[in-house]
């Protein structure tokens, strides 16, 4: 059984799957996905979807917490205005889908440097109090705005692209989980490269980095702009999901949803904002089904969804309390056990 692997070069170093045992399941994982969408129903689709799109905007975030140590609590607005962008395009100019969600990532981006050009002077709960500031200017923006429908927001036509409507969850699942793929594995080389290293530089220690020759602003507003570019195109992907985009669909919630995300499955790590995003879509949903299949469920989910929400909090503060570095640690901390376990006395 496997329990190392012995690297001869830096090449074999820096690949991003290092052994044929990860490739394997990276193979298996890969034809369940693609299985998935023929056995599963119309509500497990639904769930699916949601899970990728609350992928990606983790994804993002991550880079920008993280893996670079910046606090933001703005994510939601950024996915709002990626989710605005592709709306206008869709219903004033019918511009083809792939290129709204571009569209939708890039005007998110540019959101993101600007708001983080305060980094360099703030940090911490400072920063924090920053793009939760850019969130509220944000909903008074979509709120009163004719371009962005007012209080009423828009809505869109189904997607297309092939000449195909994606008018139900199976067809959306073979846009939103491609596009999530790809933006993971591009977050997952990005740590690969300069830049990304240099941003776990300035998490660890700004000054230090800065000593180093590492130009702090640049490096910044690059983190804050790539990580609102993946929340524009993950809200440009809720937008043709849900088709109707409204000034109450990115609440402040939101981004604290997605903060939680990370936290709970482990910041700075890729896996971290897989399992998290993942655990925080799937737990609600799985605590209202055991209600449901209690007896009168359906009577009593009224007065005992509180106390459904209550043990969703009591989880996440479990998970803060007995371990701090989220469910990727523990996923690591198995494998670990499992590999070894043939030969423990």
């Amino acid at each position: 059984m496997r329990i190392g692997t012995f690297k001869e070069s830096y090449v074999a170093d820096a690949a991003l799957f290092d052994s044929r045992t990860q490739q394997a399941w990276l193979a298996l994982l890969a034809a369940l996905l693609v299985l998935f969408p023929f056995v599963a129903s119309d509500y497990w689709l639904y769930l699916a979807c949601l899970i990728a799109i609350n992928v990606a905007s983790s994804a993002g975030l991550n880079i920008l917490t993280g893996y670079t140590g910046l606090v933001s609590l703005g994510q939601a607005a950024f996915m709002g205005l990626g989710a605005y962008t592709v709306a206008i395009l869709q219903a004033r100019w019918g511009t083809p889908l792939l290129l709204n969600l571009l569209a939708g990532g890039l005007v998110a981006m540019l959101g993101g440097v600007v708001v983080g050009i305060p980094s360099l002077r703030v940090k911490g709960l400072y920063l924090a109090i920053v793009t939760i500031a850019a969130s509220f200017i944000a909903h008074f923006l979509f709120a009163n705005f004719k371009i962005t429908g007012g209080t009423a927001g828009l809505s869109l036509q189904p997607g297309r692209i092939f000449d195909i409507d994606l008018d139900s969850s199976f067809r959306l699942y073979w846009l939103i989980l491609p596009v999530t793929l790809l933006m993971l594995l591009g977050a997952a080389n990005l740590f690969r490269t300069r830049i990304g290293r240099a941003f776990i530089a300035i998490r660890d220690r700004d000054i230090s980095a800065e000593v180093l020759g590492i130009p702090l602003l640049p490096y910044k507003l690059l983190s804050f702009g790539l990580s609102s570019f993946y929340a524009g195109v993950a809200g440009g992907l809720w937008a043709y999901f849900f088709r109707v985009v409204t000034p109450e669909s990115f609440p402040l919630s939101m981004s604290i949803f997605f903060l939680a995300a990370i936290i709970v499955g482990g910041m700075g790590s890729i896996l971290g904002g897989i399992l998290g995003a993942v655990f925080m879509t799937l737990v609600p949903e799985l605590l209202k089904l055991l209600v449901d299949l209690l007896p009168g469920g359906a009577d009593l989910a009224v007065f005992l969804s509180p106390v459904r929400l209550v043990v969703f909090g009591a989880l996440i503060i479990g998970f803060l309390v007995f371990e701090p570095l989220g469910l990727a640690e523990m996923w690591r901390r198995t494998r670990r056990f499992f590999h070894l376990w043939p030969f423990k006395n």
